[in-house]
């Protein structure tokens, strides 16, 4: 029968969704490479594993795993699309507060309706030892040494770690030669979500983000949170911000300080299958 899967996506950043609730799956790196490939796999921008909870209070607990096999600690767009999972498998109820135990932590959400999903995603960390990026001391902003050029970050966690750039046009060819470099640059010890953010008034930015492990995608909601919360904190946009991405817009709230944030968007379901095998994996 093969290994039973529901392929979504939110906003165009597409997951495979896998039932390891009642026991767990032969899931090593060189098969998650395997059944990540566009060409001779499923393809996905990450792995979303669901699992018993450890805390009574939780409805599901949930792994994530990138294309290349890595491990993540969060994804705003896979919570959501896990939330509406868990809904069409009669977990989850329209409209009630659930909470979901991630693996950096437990999150909040409800459904507003079957395919829209608000997610609770904590409050936004810019201590540098928690992040963890290689800094002295808390500050809103960052010089990086990146290929002889000085560029100016934010450096904020969602529970992932991420670096925000303000540029004047998410489209341009600097932000596709930084993207890479950013995302592996040695201050960041675990690596960092890359985020390019252009402001196009207090409550609408433009934004493309390159992953940890999957490189440029059409959507991160994670980045999307990290990159509000920088612009918040530089007092740059309000407190309700329309975040368009290249997969389409999402909705994110934060009060600031002492508040968390939530993150409101769509998901998709785009087909259930079997995974089957490819051949012999890449190791």
């Amino acid at each position: 029968m093969g290994l039973r899967f529901t392929k979504m996506h939110g906003l165009g950043n597409d997951f495979v969704v896998l039932d390891a609730r009642l026991a767990p799956l032969p899931l090593d790196a060189a098969r998650i490479r395997a059944m990540s490939d566009r060409h001779t796999g499923i393809g996905f921008d990450q792995l979303l594993i669901i699992v018993p909870p450890r805390d009574s209070s939780c409805a599901a607990a949930y792994a994530i795993r990138n294309a290349d096999g890595s491990s993540a600690e969060q994804c705003g767009n896979g919570a959501r699309c896990i939330g509406a999972w868990l809904h069409r498998a009669g977990v989850l109820e329209m409209g009630v507060a659930a909470r979901l135990e991630g693996p950096a932590g437990t999150i909040g959400m409800h459904l507003i309706d079957s395919t829209t999903v608000a997610v609770e995603m904590g409050e936004p960390i810019f201590d540098p030892a928690r992040i963890p990026f290689d800094a002295p001391a808390t500050a809103d902003s960052y010089r990086l040494e990146i290929d002889g050029e000085r560029v100016e970050i934010a450096a904020v966690s969602m529970g992932n770690p991420h670096a925000v750039i303000e540029v004047e046009d998410v489209r341009g060819p600097r932000v596709d030669h930084l993207g890479p470099l950013i995302t592996a640059h040695p201050s960041f010890p675990h690596g960092a979500n890359a985020g390019f953010v252009q402001i196009l008034d207090g409550n609408n930015v433009r934004l493309r983000v390159h992953e940890r492990g999957a490189g440029w995608t059409q959507a991160c909601g994670s980045g999307a949170c990290a990159a509000v919360a920088a612009l918040h904190r530089r007092h740059r946009v309000g407190n309700d911000v329309h975040v368009e991405l290249p997969g389409g817009t999402l909705s994110i709230s934060w009060q600031g300080p002492g508040h968390a944030l939530w993150m409101t968007g769509p998901t998709c379901f785009a087909f259930d299958g079997a995974w089957l095998g490819s051949g012999p994996e890449r190791s």
